[in-house]
């Protein structure tokens, strides 16, 4: 289909995946980028790549956090309207982190509607509660490399040694308890539940046995991201 400059053949795929954590959201964002091409947007990051090139949403981010305050939604949805303009991510993004509220929500469709967007689908990772706290619990990853490992998933084939690096120094985040996971469990269904709600109503929530293996995980992800992209 031949273009001119100030049109586009196809209209890039906007993805939210919605899982608490431990779900695994990142493994799978960093997978269906390199399948699809896709460019995964993480709130933290953008912030902090706004801050360094100086853009004016970038120093308003700047402020608020040298004043010790917290960034307002209109300052990400600035940051994230840029970088939704640039060249890279033609084929589609990945929102990590955002939105996380039903008023966020109704901001970014009003956001993507601007420039004849919409979000694709919000997918969801379903998991098993106890499971997830189980999952969470036992994580630790190298000091070198950050490879992940699992007191009982996912042991170094060597003990002590990292099998991707070599590396022998392992860290555990010390929020990564039963406890802790529980909390976060529970302040999660309770943040997400509205968003859930409002990509139902849109007709684009789709949700996905997260508490498979991985492989099996992203193989549904892709059949999903296939299907809706279509």
């Amino acid at each position: 289909m031949a273009t001119d400059n100030n049109a586009v053949a196809t209209t890039p795929a906007v993805l939210i995946l919605l899982g608490p954590p431990g779900a695994g959201k990142g493994t799978q964002a960093r997978m269906l980028e390199e399948r699809f091409g896709l460019v995964q947007l993480s709130t933290g990051d953008l912030l902090r790549a706004a801050v360094a090139a100086g853009t004016p949403a970038g120093l308003a981010a700047k402020a608020v956090m040298e004043a010790g305050g917290l960034v307002s939604d209109e300052i990400v949805l600035n940051i994230l309207r840029d970088r939704l303009g640039e060249p890279d991510v033609t084929a589609g993004v990945i929102l990590d982190g955002f939105p996380r509220t039903a008023g966020q929500a109704e901001a970014l469709d009003a956001l993507l509607s601007e420039a004849g967007q919409r979000v694709t689908a919000a997918i969801s990772l379903e998991v098993d509660d106890e499971a997830m706290i189980q999952r969470v619990a036992g994580r630790y990853t190298c000091g070198s490399c950050g490879e992940g490992y699992h007191d009982d998933f996912k042991q170094p084939v060597q003990a002590g040694v990292c099998d991707k690096c070599g590396g022998t120094e392992f860290k555990r985040r010390a929020d990564d308890n039963a406890e802790t996971a529980r909390a976060r469990l529970v302040a999660y269904h309770a943040q997400t539940a509205p968003l859930i709600a409002h990509y139902g109503a849109l007709g684009v929530l789709e949700k996905i046995d997260a508490m498979g293996n991985i492989d099996e995980i992203a193989s549904g992800l892709g059949s999903i991201v296939e299907r809706v992209s279509a």
